[in-house]
């Protein structure tokens, strides 16, 4: 009689949901930096993590670590010293289509407005020339730019400018967006600020998300998952999934006791002082 009661509460195998695709992976991944008369320096150390379809991956560690090494990796522009590298399920042996990268500076075209800027990412993504007006449009209103379409870089705030960055990106239409520390240079009520924006944005666009950041808290209020990498050469020590729901309020989040835990539990991974 219990076995058959175990057995009726076993969902049929069609009801199992299939697994999320999965949009990057790197698998025993090793990398190392020749050094003249000096044995090369090892950098990455076999790590392994894959990032699913939607999914917003965040990647903390100490400086020197790694973490933006493995998205030049993913980039296309770094050969590994050993393991594999993938995007779509193909080895990434050039830069692959669908992979947009921001950086911590914005590089935005001084000699293009905001509009222009942002048009540079659907010029490389290959949106048709017809298309591109509407496109460009419903960005700016998505990252609240209405009004500053015809400013120039130089007349922006760095929050704003950032705006432009992620416009940019987002116009390439990428499947695979790699997020190198892209909100560190800026000041703290900036930074929060470009965070919620973000949150928006991704809540809309649902793209997946490398994120690398050396701020904890930062890596907790956005992420799915937050990865945790030691010092060099680098290795994973922790892959925690973030069940904090959302969508998430900065101010009301900080509070909450499972946000607390979860950052303290990666500084302890860190061995960071107090």
């Amino acid at each position: 009689m219990a076995l058959t009661a175990t057995l009726a509460a076993v969902p049929p195998l069609e009801a199992t949901p299939a697994p999320a695709r999965v949009r990057a992976e790197l698998r025993d991944l090793k990398i190392s930096f020749p050094r003249p008369d000096l044995p090369p320096l090892e950098v990455i150390s076999g790590i392994s993590m894959s990032v699913g379809e939607g999914e917003f991956v965040a990647v903390v560690g100490p400086s020197g670590s790694g973490k933006s090494t493995i998205l030049r990796a993913l980039c296309g522009l770094l050969k590994p010293s050993g393991g594999r590298v993938m995007v779509d399920g193909r080895d990434v042996t050039a830069p692959p289509p669908g992979v947009g990268f921001m950086f911590q500076k914005d590089a935005l075209l001084p000699w293009r407005t905001v509009s222009g800027n942002i048009a540079v990412g659907a010029e490389l993504g290959g949106t048709p020339a017809a298309e591109r007006p509407e496109r460009i449009a419903a960005l700016i209103r998505l990252l609240r730019l209405d009004g500053f379409e015809d400013a120039w870089p130089r007349q922006l705030s760095g929050g704003m400018r950032q705006r432009v960055s992620l416009g940019r990106l987002l116009a390439y239409q990428p499947s695979l967006m790699l997020m190198d520390e892209p909100f560190g240079a800026l000041d703290y009520q900036t930074k929060i600020a470009m965070g919620l924006e973000l949150l928006r944005v991704w809540e809309a666009e649902r793209r997946s998300i490398i994120f690398v950041t050396h701020d904890i808290e930062e890596a907790v209020a956005l992420a799915d998952r937050v990865v945790v990498f030691s010092a060099r050469p680098a290795r994973i020590v922790a892959d925690y999934k973030v069940t904090l729901p959302r969508p998430r309020h900065m101010r009301s989040m900080r509070s909450d006791p499972a946000f607390t835990r979860l950052t303290e539990a990666i500084w302890s991974d860190l061995a960071l002082p107090d």
